[in-house]
């Protein structure tokens, strides 16, 4: 039998990267606020079952909210890491072009720049095997800002800073129904009835769902599975920071990159293929194959006896397959005023999850005045 709670300000759906510092941000506001999440562990999804990239913001079209967000973003998270000794690397990455390819290193450059992102340069092959000496590569777009992050130690800190806000953490709490009242809306779990005045839809894969339990707008989130290969320890040494090809072609991902992440392995991936499953991480793994093809193309050298499997991860996406780009979805609903959506943040929501937050935050101060 379930309690009913005192009523809240704010409750979030979804204990992520992005959930955790829209509690920080609406608890610094002087909301009360909790997070609701599903699983036994915050930030278990795609929080971090990801590269734990610091992006600058070169890719999305300017205008964009992932383009606006990231920049913003990339600052906010460097000093926080910094702030609170979170391990983190500005590494700077290299987006790496054969000749043939290099209008489409300037087109990216130019796009970059228009975003707001900082010191990108073209480079040339001398720059590139400076920097990275197996790497194989006529030229490349050089980013500076761009670096990695120990994605499990940045969801312990702000588990950490939320609950030095007094924000309630609700692991293994899943919305099992809602409705609506005159001056607030109330949320059913296997624990508890929350009743808050503002609800924060941060629910990643199933964000699609809570929106519904809520008779919220009807939207579809597309789970879009990407595998990991691992370079060996004997192998470690070919890659020295980050390394992309150009982006994938379909607009899915940005290609199988080389990433040396702060304990000091080198992952390859991810790769990108839409499933129906929103808890498939295992079924039809990429090959080893697959992953050295997409490696040789800027490592020649790398052998197939140099890799092992990584892992994997699911990204939420707000569009189907045959849509290149897809934008975060942050808005206000549209049938039900206090529900706010924090949706479809697959890339690069890592970077920009503080600036997101200062957004939802913002429509929460809209919401609640």
């Amino acid at each position: 039998m379930s309690e009913t709670s005192e009523a809240t300000d704010v409750a979030i759906i979804g204990g992520g990267v992005v959930g955790l510092s829209i509690a920080c941000a609406t608890a610094r506001r002087g909301y009360a606020t909790c997070v609701l999440e599903r699983e036994q562990r915050f930030g278990h999804g795609g929080s971090t079952h990801n590269s734990g990239v610091i992006h600058a913001g070169i890719y999305y079209p300017t205008d964009s909210m992932k383009a606006k967000l990231c920049v913003e973003g990339n600052e906010r998270l460097y000093s926080f890491c910094q702030k609170h000794d979170i391990p983190h690397k500005r590494s700077g990455k290299l987006i790496v072009a054969n000749s043939n390819n290099i209008a489409a290193l300037e087109t990216l450059a130019t796009r970059g720049l228009a975003n707001g992102v900082q010191n990108l340069e073209l480079v040339d092959r001398a720059f590139i095997r400076n920097r990275e000496p197996y790497v194989e590569a006529a030229a490349a777009l050089w980013s500076p800002s761009t670096g990695i992050v120990e994605a499990e130690s940045l969801i312990r800190t702000l588990v950490k800073e939320a609950t030095a806000r007094d924000v309630s953490l609700l692991p293994s709490t899943q919305l099992e129904g809602s409705s609506d009242s005159v001056d607030a809306l109330e949320l059913r779990t296997t624990h508890e009835t929350i009743m808050a005045r503002s609800v924060v839809n941060a629910g990643g894969l199933y964000a699609d769902e809570v929106s519904a339990a809520f008779g919220g707008d009807r939207f579809t989130i597309y789970p879009v599975r990407g595998d990991y290969a691992e370079l060996a320890s004997s192998a470690e040494h070919l890659i020295r920071g980050l390394v992309y090809p150009l982006p994938d072609t379909s607009g899915h991902g940005l290609g199988v990159h080389a990433t040396r992440t702060t304990w000091g392995t080198v992952t390859l991936g991810p790769t990108a293929r839409y499933q129906s499953k929103k808890n498939d991480y295992e079924s039809n793994r990429d090959s080893l194959e697959h992953f050295q093809k997409a490696a040789c193309r800027f490592l020649p050298s790398l052998t197939i006896d140099q890799l092992k499997p990584g892992g994997s991860g699911i990204r939420a996406r707000c569009a189907p397959e045959h849509i290149a780009f897809s934008d975060f979805k942050i808005v206000r609903d549209s049938h039900v005023p206090r529900l706010i959506h924090a949706a479809g943040i697959d890339s690069p929501g890592l970077t920009a999850a503080f600036a997101i937050a200062e957004r939802i935050a913002e429509l929460v101060d809209a919401t609640l005045t």
